[in-house]
């Protein structure tokens, strides 16, 4: 065609340009995304709720520094473990054995520095290594062997509490036994004072490890693979992510931290029951749940379970100084699990 036939027909095109349709969102399409885009942003609204809810019902006692920091104690343990639960669900992964892990833990830091006679460093060193090894066997089998990881930690739960069970001889060690002879064992269980407040080495620690597994997962290429292998591992494995090798990894840092927990747990009770910690398993997952992290996986912010369990922490101590039964309680905290997950699941439509 001539260069002239282009121009007449260039000519008698029209002057419209092509536009696009701005699509245009509902308030609840609009909160809807925000909400995917800001998961914690939920679960802050509901605490800020909760602390204005029971603060018109209680009274100013209930906003006392004193009784804030005994919630922060309260929810010590459970926001402890609640991190290593979240890691192992932002893999789309769960971990039933978390509390049977700390426990064992506890009991070998126990058992190690009273009944052996180890020293105190080492026998907390011991404890390490256990909830490594115990990790890293949850790693093997669901890496290595395949299987789901929710049968695989019911199955290992039971192996670690009966574990547990045969090498403390089911008995207790005592406090005063404790503080005489492995006092550094109760290391995490001093308190200080700050206006009005109580605090414990314990809490410290507590945030410190929310801090620093922020900056993991935000800032480095591990915390990177883990949201990938979480979200979709046969992309993660197409961009050349080792998801065998990050699952293996999560899975022995969780019971690195369980290890770190059971450490704390003795030094809040002071003395080493083999009973200890029967529900952390369920209230690690309430909180991690509550905090906003997706049980798809690949979906969360580690500081959403630091909220989660604050809000668990929250209505138990707002409903007991309220005078409300135990029971209803947990209603309360049953039905934040259920609104908590039916959220999750909207949330995801996006």
């Amino acid at each position: 065609m001539a260069t002239d036939d282009f121009e007449a027909v260039a000519a008698k095109a029209g002057g419209t340009v092509a536009s696009f349709e701005v699509e245009k969102l509902s308030l609840g399409e609009r909160l809807q995304r925000f909400l995917h885009n800001y998961p914690t942003a939920a679960p802050i609204f509901v605490l800020l709720l909760a602390i204005l809810a029971f603060y018109l019902i209680v009274g100013e006692k209930f906003l006392a520094p004193f009784n804030l920091s005994l919630v922060l104690q309260q929810v010590t343990i459970i926001g402890i473990i609640g991190v290593a639960q979240t890691l192992v669900v932002l893999t789309a992964g769960i971990d039933l054995s978390v509390g049977a892990v700390m426990v064992l833990c506890s009991v070998v830091m126990g058992r190690t520095a009273i009944e052996m006679g180890l020293p105190s460093g080492m026998a907390i060193m011991l404890g390490f290594v256990v909830g490594a090894l115990c990790g890293a066997i949850n790693g093997f089998l669901i890496t290595r062997l395949r299987l789901p990881p929710f049968i695989t930690t019911l199955g290992t739960w039971s192996i670690f509490f009966a574990i547990n069970l045969w090498y403390s001889q089911s008995e207790t060690i005592r406090s005063q036994d404790i503080a005489e002879q492995a006092s550094l064992l109760q290391f995490m269980g001093i308190s200080f004072e700050i206006w009005g407040a109580r605090f414990t080495l314990g809490t410290i620690t507590l945030i410190l490890l929310f801090i620093g597994m922020w900056y993991a997962l935000n800032h480095t290429p591990w915390g990177r693979h883990v949201y990938a292998t979480g979200d979709d591992p046969q992309a993660a494995q197409l961009a050349g992510i080792d998801t065998n090798k990050v699952l293996l990894s999560v899975y022995i840092v969780a019971g690195v931290i369980c290890a770190l927990a059971a450490w704390t747990l003795i030094g809040r009770v002071g003395s080493v029951s083999p009973q200890a910690g029967q529900t952390a398993n369920l209230d690690s997952i309430t909180a991690v749940v509550i905090g906003g992290t997706s049980l798809f996986g690949g979906r969360g912010a580690i500081f959403g379970t630091l909220i989660g369990a604050l809000v668990v922490g929250i209505f138990q101590n707002g409903l007991a100084l309220a005078g409300v039964d135990v029971l209803w309680q947990q209603f309360a905290i049953g039905l934040l699990i259920i609104l908590a997950v039916a959220t999750d699941q909207w949330i995801r439509r996006v």
